[in-house]
Order: C-alpha cells, then structure tokens, then sequence
C-alpha cells in the first residue's frame, strides 16, 4: 500500500508539473487560476484545456492499460516476456491503422478501423485455437496461435507501407507506427478511453483469481474456478486494452514487460498487489516519458523511442540484478 500511495501522489504532483511544462510555459499561478474557475488568458486557456490536459490524461490511461494488460498477460501464461500484444493485438490494430491512413480516413475512422483490426486479430487467435482438440497446454496453442496471427498482420503491414506513396502516406505512417500522443483531441479520448478504463476494471476485478491461474489445473478447478471463463475475460479485457491504446497512440513498447517486472520486485507476486501498482507505475512512467518526448528537443520524439532507450538498458539492469525474472 505504501508503494501505491507513493505512485499515486507522485503521479499527481507530475501531472500538474506536465501540464506546465512545454515549449509554451504555464506558471504555476496560471494554472491554480484556469482550475479554479478564473482566465489565465487566452493562449493558456487553449493551450492547457485543448491540448495538455487530454494528452496527458491519455498518457496516464495508456500507461495505466498497457502496465495492467501486461501483467495480466505474464500471470495468464506464466511468462515473463509475455507482452500487451503477445497475441498480435498490437500488430492487428496497427494494419487498420496503416489501413485507414493508406485510405485517407480522419482520425476517428483511423481509430475506429485500428479497434475492429485488432478485435480481429484476437477473434482469428481464438478461432485457430478453438478448432485444437485435446491439447494439454491450452495457454501455450494460444501464443504459438498469437505468434502466428501477430506475424500475418506484420507482414500485411510491411505490404501497405509499400505500396503507400512514399512522399505523403508512407512518412505518416512510419510516424505513426512509431508511437506518439501529438494531436490527442478530447474526441480522441471519449473513444478510446472507455475501452481502457472498461477492460483495466475488468482486469483489477478478476486480480484475485489470477492467482489461482499459477496453480495446477486440476487445483485450480477444484477451488470453483471456471478456468475457460476466466482466461477468454482475461485475454478479452487486455486484448481491448491493447487495441484501444494502439488506436489512439500508435505502438508504444517496454511499458507492459518493463513496469510489472519492476513492481514485482517492490510488492511481490501477489496479484492482489501487483495489478494496482502496476496500473499506477505504469501510467506514471508513461506520463514521464511523453512529457521529455515533448519537452527535450525542439522537434517532438516518438515515444516509443523514448520507452526503447529507457527501457532497454533498465531490464538488463534487473536481470543482472536478481540473476532472472519473477512471477
């Protein structure tokens, strides 16, 4: 609990601290005078309802999903290195994004095209999976299937960027792909949000019989759990989670592998306490890392990027650290 506040609190006090900084500069004052009813000024008043604010509450509800997905996904498999998009959810989205763009579809239809290609890409894993009969290791068909069906949507993207005009479509796509929070309206958020926050709640509900899942199958029947149930609510609510992120932000990576491991260190492996903190860290790093991406140079990063670097070097560092991964 101590670390959860913390994250919480922190959290906070960087979100304010956010919504500040930028190569247009928001005073503290200007900021307690726009959020207690008064006008800061045009500018500011644009700036920070327009434009800050919706990112950064993107930026928290994406990090907060993809961290929650993740540890989900690495409790549900029992594998260290399983990931939001473990069963090409990520990839899936990404074809009806590069789609839409390649079609010349707004924003909105990109987002909604990138939602129904990744419950697509689920719905073929569960297809694939569904016609195995007699498989001792359900879970392992699912990712192999995931592996699979990931690869299938990464090549047809691979065959939209080439045949995409290479001087107008192609750079915004590879911009895109790269994952990035620019241009986050608040119409953005009303339709990607409720997919996060509906699938992370599912998630948080179901942290208690997570734990039963690392049992024996037959323990676990034996204690009521309606295994098939719980693992398709499972991969449902972060498959939502995944898409719904991919849609509005592009792939962000390192997120849901990196901050449930570093949790893990701090509050254990019980679920119980996991599931929270990881929501919590994750959208503290996220928030973090898109505020440098936006703040560091003059020309805005990718976040992806930014996840990449940081992430990279921080997951060695655990590994020589504890000498392997816990779950």
């Amino acid at each position: 609990m101590g670390f959860l506040a913390g994250c919480l609190a922190l959290l906070l006090f960087c979100a304010l601290m956010s919504l500040c900084a930028g190569r247009f500069q928001i005073a503290p004052r200007e900021l307690l005078t726009e959020f207690s009813g008064g006008n800061a000024g045009e500018t500011v008043h644009t700036v920070l309802w327009q434009i800050r604010l919706p990112r950064i509450l993107l930026a928290m509800a994406a990090g907060c999903g993809l961290a929650v997905s993740g540890a989900s996904f690495q409790s549900l498999f029992s594998n260290p290195l399983a990931t939001p998009d473990t069963i090409g959810t990520a990839n899936g989205a990404s074809f009806g994004a590069a789609l839409g763009i390649l079609a010349g579809f707004g924003s909105l239809g990109v987002q909604l095209l990138s939602l129904l290609s990744g419950a697509a890409a689920v719905f073929l894993v569960f297809l694939v999976t569904s016609g195995v009969r007699g498989c001792r290791r359900p879970m392992m068909t699912v990712i192999l299937a995931g592996i699979v069906i990931s690869a299938l949507f990464s090549s047809l993207v691979s065959l939209i960027k080439y045949t995409a005009d290479p001087q107008d479509v192609l750079p915004v796509i590879t911009f895109w792909l790269m994952g990035s929070l620019t241009g986050t309206t608040w119409n953005t958020v009303r339709m990607g949000l409720p997919f996060i926050l509906g699938g992370s709640s599912l998630l948080f509900l179901l942290r208690f019989r997570m734990n039963a899942l690392a049992l024996p199958e037959e323990e676990a029947r034996s204690l009521g759990l309606k295994l098939p149930l719980v693992r398709a609510l499972l991969v449902a609510a972060a498959s939502a989670v995944t898409a719904s992120v991919v849609s509005m932000c592009g792939v962000i990576g390192w997120v849901g592998l990196l901050v449930p491991h570093v949790v893990r260190m701090i509050v254990g492996s019980d679920n119980r306490r996991v599931i929270p903190a990881s929501a919590a860290g994750g959208a503290l790093f996220l928030l973090l890392v898109d505020t440098a991406a936006r703040c560091v140079t003059a020309s805005e990063l990718p976040v992806s990027v930014l996840t990449s670097v940081i992430g990279a070097p921080v997951f060695i560092a655990l590994l020589r650290r504890t000498g392997g991964v816990r779950l």
